[in-house]
């Protein structure tokens, strides 16, 4: 399964932007950062990886709303 690289812009309504596809994570993960590194200043975007079979699941999984972890409290 291939690496995806997404452009996402928050706001009202998710918009999802493939950048670009790897077979490796390494090669993915280091694009994106390098894409990161290139966000102008006031620009509100993501740029993430995911992992999926096509194109598909990788936009459902990306808008997908992912619970908070709870709060513990203390546990020391």
């Amino acid at each position: 399964m291939p690496y995806y690289v997404y452009k996402v812009i928050e706001g009202p309504f998710k918009q999802l932007e493939v950048l670009n596809q790897f077979e490796k994570f390494r090669e993915a993960s280091s694009w994106a950062k390098t894409r990161r590194g290139e966000i102008p200043a006031g620009e509100n975007y993501l740029v993430k990886v995911i992992f999926a079979e096509n194109e598909l699941q990788a936009e459902d999984l990306l808008m997908q709303v992912r619970e908070k972890e709870p709060i513990t409290g203390d546990d020391w």
